[in-house]
C-alpha cells in the first residue's frame, strides 16, 4: 500500500512517516499543500493523509481540487482546528475520516487501514482467501493458521492482491503501489517478489495473467 502524507510540519510528518514505514506502507511526503495537491494528481496512492494548515495552498482547497478533478482516494484530515465548523468544512470537502492534533500516531495508522480497506469493498476486517486470512485491523497476515513473515515489498504487494482477490491487479498498477516516488522499481523486481510471495503460499494462489498482471485465487487451494 502506498500513502501520500501532506504535512508541513517537519517533526511531525517525519514521525508519521516513520510509523507508517514500520507498518510496511510506501510513504510518500509534501511539505506544502501544492506539492500535495501535484502529486495526489499524478500518483497512484491508496490513501492520503492531508493536514489543514498548509504552506502555499491550503487543504481544504487541495482535497476540493481533488475530488472536482474526480480523485476519490480516501483521504484522513489532520488538524489543529477542533471546532465542529472546520470538521464540517472538511467532511464537505469529501474528507473521509478527521483527527484533531494531538493524536497518538497509531490511532492515525489504525483509521488509515480501515479506510483503505472500506475503499475496497471490504466491511469485515478479517479478510480470507483460501489458507490465507489478512487482519486488516492490524495489518497481519496468516497462512494455515500461523503468522506469515513478510518483508514490506512482499507484504504491499499481497495486501494489494488480498484486497482486490479474484481480480486482475494490473502490473503498472503493483508497482506502482509498491515503490515510493522517485524509488526504482521494474517488472523484474515485480517478478522477484510475486515469486517469493508463491514460495510461502504456494504457487497456484497467485495466476499470472499474461500480457496484464496477477490474480489472487481462493478456490481449491
Amino acid at each position: 500500500m502506498r500513502v501520500l502524507l501532506v504535512e508541513d510540519d517537519p517533526q511531525l510528518a517525519d514521525e508519521l512517516a516513520r510509523a507508517l514505514r514500520a507498518e510496511n506502507f510506501a510513504v510518500d511526503v509534501a511539505m506544502n499543500g501544492e506539492d500535495g495537491a501535484h502529486l495526489g494528481d499524478t500518483e497512484l496512492y491508496d490513501a492520503a493523509i492531508l493536514d489543514l494548515g498548509l504552506p502555499r495552498i491550503d487543504g481544504l482547497s487541495v482535497l476540493q481540487s481533488w475530488r472536482e478533478a474526480g480523485r476519490t482516494l480516501p483521504v484522513l484530515i489532520l488538524t489543529a482546528r477542533d471546532g465542529w465548523s472546520e470538521k464540517v468544512a472538511g467532511f464537505k470537502a469529501g474528507a473521509d475520516d478527521y483527527v484533531t492534533k494531538p493524536f497518538r500516531v497509531q490511532e492515525v495508522v489504525m483509521r488509515l487501514r480501515a479506510l483503505v480497506r472500506r475503499s475496497t469493498g471490504h466491511a469485515a476486517a478479517r479478510i480470507i482467501c483460501g489458507r490465507l486470512l489478512y487482519d486488516a485491523q492490524i495489518g497481519n497476515f496468516e497462512f494455515d493458521g500461523l503468522p506469515l513473515r513478510l518483508t514490506a515489498f512482499e507484504w504491499r504487494v499481497l495486501s494489494a492482491l488480498m484486497l482486490r482477490r479474484e481480480a486482475v491487479v494490473e502490473r503498472s498498477e503493483l508497482l506502482e503501489r509498491v515503490y515510493e516516488y522517485n524509488a526504482e522499481g521494474d517488472s523484474n523486481s515485480l517478478e522477484v517478489i510475486v515469486a517469493r510471495l508463491r514460495r510461502k503460499i504456494g504457487a497456484k494462489m497467485i495466476e499470472t495473467i499474461r500480457g496484464r498482471g496477477y490474480r489472487l485465487t481462493c478456490a481449491g487451494v
